[in-house]
């Protein structure tokens, strides 16, 4: 009798339960990123209008990062003392509040220090969501393994940028209502408010799931003066640096490269509105960045299983430069259009990416402080290009350039300079720690 065999088909494997309830806070951040992108800076134009609402708009984003900049660090060290989980709970409340506050300014807009509390609001708001960011991104070695990381990573990004459609297609509905349709002019600083309200919400319900499911494994002992050992830690990882020379190069190259990404994402609707672009259409083109960026994030974390992630890092700062050689010589909508397009292409596989990369060149029992250096140079970063595209634009503005945007010629300068570098480091051998004893006692993951 002739024995027959049957295959067994190797099951697919998903995400686990604390792997999909990280990808979530990507999605309830994401609204806000969405908002903030496309609406406040509209917001604060309507609660005190400026001739010159991007350069107003970058030095406020510029302060914002100058705060970040001292907390990251410090908040990201302490918390590898197994506090990690309620210090981002913390300051993702912060931000989930602010935001709802945000709303209130509709009914004081007649008073002038409406826009100024506004902007206070708003940085507080700011700092919540990225000191908040800096402990999200430093949970990614605690939730998967070491070969689902990019996947994982790149994910979060893209379930965010489509997902956060959602809310933001209900706020685009109602400021449409408020812009767009007659005898409903008295709406809109009110279709503000809603907007901010619903972004609120959504943040907050999607946080919850990574509160209940999170646990940190990888963290330092916790010794009798956290305070004060936070401070000398924070001085060593210094000294560490200088022995993991790839992980500090590839972070001075992140500074350059994603300084233009920033730039890009809090500048988008303020630079368009001085370029006199419909500020509907505006909006519009945003949410069609987040719809092409879903399935290219995706695009980029399947081919992070069969391709090295410092290959596909490579293609998208290449391309991001690219992107800032366009920007320069915008003028037209057309042109608007094909640069959306683009950055949706990129953003979401440039961002993943570097994230999951850099978690692979450092130990896995110090993300937290290695992830607020991280975001020291991602923060940082942006007070260059903010900085830099806000004050030329005073000097150059946008409504008035011929054939060339001057002040936004930082951005494909930075981009090249971050490729450069970047290059740099590719060449460097990747640091092991404790490289002289056994390999059980290795900590430090390296990028095949």
């Amino acid at each position: 009798m002739e024995e027959t065999t049957t295959q067994v088909q190797p099951k697919k494997e998903g995400f686990t339960k604390k792997e999909k309830s990280w990808i979530l806070y990507d999605v309830a951040n994401s609204a806000y990123v969405m908002l903030a992108t496309a609406l406040l800076s509209l917001y604060f134009k309507f609660l005190s209008p400026s001739e010159n609402l991007s350069s107003v708009w970058g030095l406020t984003n510029v302060i914002v990062t100058v705060i970040a900049v001292f907390l990251c660090p410090i908040l990201g060290t302490y918390a590898d003392f197994s506090k990690k989980r309620g210090i981002f709970m913390t300051f993702a409340l912060i931000g989930v509040i602010s935001c709802a506050v945000l709303s209130l300014f509709s009914f004081i807009s007649k008073f002038t220090i409406a826009g100024i509390l506004f902007l206070v609001v708003y940085i507080i708001t700011e700092v919540g969501f990225a000191s908040a960011n800096v402990f999200y991104d430093s949970m990614l070695n605690d939730i998967t393994t070491d070969e689902k990381m990019h996947k994982v990573s790149a994910n979060g990004f893209a379930w965010g940028y489509i997902c956060s459609c959602i809310p933001f297609a209900l706020c685009l509905i109602v400021y449409v209502l408020g812009t767009m349709v007659p005898g409903l002019e008295w709406f809109e600083g009110y279709a503000f408010s809603i907007g901010c309200l619903i972004t609120a919400a959504w943040w907050l319900i999607f946080t919850l799931p990574l509160l209940k499911n999170y646990k940190q494994t990888n963290f330092m002992p916790k010794p009798e003066k956290p305070v004060k050992e936070t401070f000398k830690r924070l001085g060593s990882i210094f000294k560490e640096f200088k022995k993991n020379k790839k992980a500090l190069l590839f972070l001075v190259a992140f500074f350059f490269y994603i300084d233009g990404v920033h730039t890009i994402i809090k500048m988008a609707t303020a630079l368009g509105t001085d370029l006199g672009f419909d500020q509907v259409k505006l909006v519009i083109m945003l949410f069609v960045t987040q719809i092409v960026a879903f399935p290219c994030a995706l695009i980029f974390g399947k081919l992070s299983t069969k391709i090295a992630c410092e290959k596909l890092l490579l293609v998208a700062v290449s391309a991001y430069t690219a992107i800032g050689v366009f920007a320069v010589f915008l003028t037209q909508e057309w042109q608007c259009w094909i640069l959306v397009v683009s950055v949706g292409m990129f953003q979401g596989g440039v961002q993943a990416m570097s994230r999951s990369y850099f978690t692979k060149l450092i130990p896995a029992d110090k993300t937290g402080e290695f992830f607020g250096i991280y975001d020291i140079f991602g923060k940082s970063a942006a007070i260059l290009g903010l900085g830099l595209t806000s004050l030329l634009g005073i000097f150059f503005p946008l409504a008035e350039s011929t054939w060339i945007n001057i002040s936004l010629l930082p951005l494909p300068i930075l981009f090249a300079i971050g490729l450069v570098l970047f290059l740099l480091a590719r060449k460097k051998p990747a640091y092991k720690e404790n490289a002289d004893e056994t390999p059980a006692q290795e900590t430090q993951n390296t990028e095949e």
